[in-house]
């Protein structure tokens, strides 16, 4: 068995109207799923990602309004890393950012950044044989648009409590002291360590866990090897659009394995994905109740098709 790369990132928001301009409009990432997150539905759970909704290139979040502001510490991811490219696509973001007045850091091949609640973010010219994971956007050039993840950095007060976990049980392959590659048959990714000594507070613009990709005749596999390896996943549980287990690394970074499919046209056609409020089976009951008390949030690429 083998890990297809990264598969989403979790973060959480306090600003899901924010959320959804910065993510949507100024990134150029698609709005595939608006939902509800199942362990609390609430709240939005709101995913973004290539024109397909790829696994691969899904960054989501959480909405709690109000949430106070995070701070990354050990045990947590604090920067997520997108693939670009070339280097005319980091000097095409180095200027649409600064015209939304985002403070961007330029380190070689690299254009590092934070969204406005402060996620650590990084674009990244990366030569790879996986496909680009693009999103159409009307102001964003297919050929400098973001192309799906290529790396997250967690934070960890010692790489060495993870080593043997990571390369034995989840079969990430090292390259070098403190980073891995996660590569499947179709798709890889990085999951690298900084060192921190002090622990984190969760909250907005922090990051609640990261998901790698799993083909769905091996997720039971999975579950298997990491109980055996005694770090507790969850059961298996159905999230209608993927199915997902739950667990800590040793160094405490939340992880997810999640299936490649059923996909997000599993309840929407392709052409109007996130367009409407879904609702997977076990809460459309509730729609009446749960949708007044969800924040209005207006989608970029909706609001654009009909100026158009």
């Amino acid at each position: 068995m083998k890990l297809e790369g990264i598969h989403h990132v979790t973060a959480i928001t306090a600003d899901a109207p924010g959320n959804v301009d910065f993510y949507a409009r100024v990134l150029g990432l698609r709005l595939v799923k608006k939902t509800v997150n199942q362990d609390d539905p609430t709240v939005y759970h709101l995913f973004y990602s290539d024109e397909d909704g790829s696994a691969g290139a899904d960054i989501t979040f959480f909405e709690y309004p109000g949430a106070r502001k995070g701070r990354a510490g050990a045990g947590m991811v604090h920067r997520v890393v997108f693939r670009v490219a070339d280097d005319a696509a980091l000097a095409f973001w180095a200027d649409r950012l600064a015209a939304e007045s985002v403070e961007t850091r330029r380190e070689g091949d690299s254009l590092l950044f934070e969204d406005p609640e402060g996620l650590g973010l990084e674009l990244r010219v990366v030569q790879t044989p996986d496909k680009p994971l693009v999103a159409i956007s009307p102001d964003i050039p297919a050929e400098v648009a973001l192309q799906g993840f290529d790396e997250v950095r967690a934070f960890t007060r010692d790489p060495d409590h993870s080593r043997t976990f990571l390369e034995d049980v989840l079969g990430f392959e090292p390259r070098g002291e403190e980073s891995w590659e996660v590569r499947g048959e179709a798709r890889g990714g990085n999951y690298v360590y900084d060192r921190a000594e002090s622990v984190g507070t969760p909250g907005a613009g922090t990051v609640h866990h990261v998901a790698f990709a799993s083909l769905i005749a091996d997720h039971e596999g999975w579950e298997q090897r990491v109980a055996e390896a005694g770090a507790h996943p969850t059961p298996i549980i159905d999230r209608f659009y993927f199915r997902s287990i739950y667990f800590r690394e040793p160094s405490g970074v939340l992880f997810e394995i999640a299936t490649i499919g059923p996909g997000f046209t599993t309840d929407e056609p392709k052409e109007s994905l996130g367009e409407r409020l879904s609702l997977p089976p076990a809460f459309e009951h509730l729609r009446e109740q749960i949708e007044p008390r969800l924040t209005p949030i207006s989608n970029p690429r909706t609001t654009a098709e009909v100026s158009g």
